[in-house]
């Protein structure tokens, strides 16, 4: 018996081994959990193989699996919407930092869960796909009063169950127009990861993101500003005073996304984070 187990011990190692090196013949970086994480959301060896060759074939192995890891939490995510990447978390350690009186501000360190002040503060995640940042923000925080908003119906589906879980609610509709009325001139911090890659550059993207993802949550227009351009512009009737405006950009764009929102009347400040390879624009209302 000690034998038979050994053997197929042996077995099961040999297969995860040939997957293993399926994935990163086919370009896969992380090929070695890709293959773990294959091997237990499928069923039979047939299942299994199924999933590999979908994988292979540049399917994103979030939509394969269901979900994906961000910020310390396992988002649920539906096929079609925009998954959710590790370079976005600056954005979330910016506004939990910017919430917590507690928290070192800047820091691109990730911050533990902090307590804030005794009345609610309420933050808005604009184009918020999954709700992954939304739900991270408040996985962190004591007292808050989450809203995400997205244009994408199968993102608001997607994103009010990950919300659901932190006990925020979520909105259709294009930008400001989705949100309550009664949130106007309320916010304390107002996050954004709009689509950045100019319309030209998409076609240059890894296939799994082109191929797959919305285009909608992708292309940022000619110059890849549009939608930071609408966002910096409303900021201002919805934040309170003294309120946040954060926007995840690029290290190329970052310089213009700023001067975007300085001319939207904001005080900008850039923040890079080499660890994350992420870059965002903070921007406070006086």
């Amino acid at each position: 018996m000690a034998g038979s187990v050994g053997c197929e011990s042996a077995s099961s190692a040999v297969s995860v081994a040939a997957i293993e090196d399926r994935l990163r013949t086919a370009g896969c970086v992380f090929a070695e959990d890709e293959a773990r994480l294959l091997v237990a959301a499928g069923g039979s060896p047939a299942d299994v193989a199924a999933l590999v060759e979908r994988r292979v074939s540049g399917y994103p192995l979030e939509y394969i699996v269901g979900w994906a890891e961000f910020a310390g939490l396992r988002i649920e995510l539906d096929a079609g919407v925009f998954v959710p990447r590790r370079r976005t978390e600056l954005m979330v350690n910016e506004a939990v930092a910017l919430l917590s009186k507690d928290a070192v501000h800047g820091s691109p360190a990730r911050v533990t869960r902090q307590q804030i002040p005794a009345r609610a503060a309420v933050v808005v995640d604009l184009c918020c796909g999954s709700g992954a940042a939304g739900a991270a923000i408040a996985s962190r925080l004591e007292r808050l009063e989450l809203h995400g908003a997205d244009v994408d119906p199968a993102a608001v589906a997607c994103a009010a169950r990950n919300v659901a879980k932190v006990g925020g609610a979520v909105h259709q509709g294009d930008l400001y127009d989705a949100l309550p009325a009664s949130l106007r001139g309320k916010i304390s911090v107002l996050t954004a990861n709009a689509p950045y890659v100019p319309t030209a550059e998409i076609a240059t993207m890894p296939r799994e993101a082109r191929d797959y993802e919305p285009l909608l949550s992708l292309d940022g227009g000619a110059d890849g500003l549009d939608l930071h351009r609408r966002v910096a512009e409303g900021a201002s009737e919805w934040l309170r005073a003294g309120g946040h405006l954060i926007i995840e950009t690029s290290d190329r764009q970052a310089g213009d996304t700023a001067s975007i929102m300085s001319a939207a009347g904001l005080a900008v400040r850039i923040v890079r984070s080499e660890e994350l390879d992420g870059t965002v624009a903070v921007g406070r209302k006086g």
